[in-house]
């Protein structure tokens, strides 16, 4: 007439996730995924900035 008190733990409640093996990376090649990953994000954001700069010149300096 209570509760349940059935303590059933569910499948995979006390496990991590596991890396596949073909994505895993070797301890000393962290630092260097790493600054590509930086690397990269910061490609996009410059590529974003230069988008935008070039609409701002246009709209400020409009050829006659």
């Amino acid at each position: 007439m209570g509760r349940d008190d059935h303590n059933k733990q569910s499948n995979g409640k006390n496990t991590l996730p596991q890396t596949p093996k073909n994505l895993k990376i070797e301890p000393g090649r962290v630092k260097e995924e790493l600054a590509s990953e930086f690397a990269e994000i910061g490609d996009k954001a410059l590529k974003g900035l230069n988008k935008s700069t070039q609409y701002l010149t246009k709209v400020r300096y409009p050829k006659h």
